[in-house]
């Protein structure tokens, strides 16, 4: 290992709780009885600007004793639109199958981010969602929100941005597939994973990946073989350290500087 890695990790302090869930408490884990009043993830959820009686009206409208299991389906493609679901704990991955059954991810959800939403329009869900671990949701059904939030503008205004937010991440996934490289894909998909850890307080250097590297390159239109070779070729330029699943972010900076290379340029 070089001076840089370890100086890296010495001032992560090599915290036990880096797995994408577990910082979060497993007090909150699963346990009906969490309110969205006393949720950790309160400030990035639904409940952002609500007062304390707004608060326990959404509270009632949302059930949270639904625990998944590594491979559990919240949801199948095609199947009825009647709900949207708030990442507890755990992770999720969104994918779809063709006529021809060839699968494609289509989106990683973390704590604190909702899922389902692409089923509003066409009143069945567009995609798949697996759980990619233990997990824990909040489900909450649509009509219900749709009504309270007719009386709730803060609520309204909440789950409008959170639409917003994924139109443009969508928007963004679809400027990396059409003109990135594959180095700049990847990078790209790690600093986002970076900040989206730090939001729940978590390590925003340091974290085990939920996801299977060939789930990573179905996200980003890439082969296994090609993530495989980024991410060796990123560790060679000591941005990155590699260990299976964990990833040590070493210089976001030049991580930065990766995904904003022009991508003309050859990796």
């Amino acid at each position: 290992m070089t001076g840089s890695q370890s100086k890296a990790m010495a001032t992560e302090g090599l915290m036990p709780e880096f797995r994408s869930g577990s910082a979060l408490g497993e007090n909150c884990r699963n346990q009906a009885e969490i309110s969205c009043g006393n949720c950790r993830l309160s400030e990035l959820c639904l409940p952002i600007g609500l007062k304390k009686s707004e608060i326990h009206q959404l509270d009632n409208i949302i059930e949270r004793n639904r625990p998944l299991h590594k491979g559990d389906h919240l949801y199948r493609q095609n199947d009825a639109f009647s709900t949207v679901f708030a990442v507890r704990s755990g992770s999720f991955k969104t994918y779809v199958l063709t006529d021809s059954g060839v699968g494609r991810v289509t989106g990683f959800y973390l704590p604190g981010e909702i899922i389902g939403m692409d089923g509003i329009a066409s009143h069945r869900y567009n995609c798949s969602a697996q759980s990619l671990e233990h997990s824990s949701i909040c489900e909450i059904p649509f009509s219900q929100l749709e009504d309270l939030s007719q009386q709730l503008p803060v609520l309204q205004h909440q789950f409008f941005a959170m639409m917003g937010s994924e139109i443009a991440k969508d928007h963004q996934v679809h400027t990396l597939l059409s003109s990135y490289s594959a180095e700049q894909r990847i990078a790209s998909f790690l600093l986002g994973l970076s900040a989206r850890y730090a939001r729940v307080s978590l390590s925003a250097t340091r974290f085990v990946l939920p996801m299977r590297r060939g789930d990573i390159g179905e996200y980003l239109g890439l082969t296994l073989e090609t993530v495989s070779r980024v991410l060796g070729l990123l560790q060679r330029k000591e941005l990155i350290v590699v260990s299976n699943r964990e990833i040590t972010l070493l210089d976001l900076a030049a991580l930065r500087m990766v995904v904003e290379t022009d991508p003309s340029q050859p990796v």
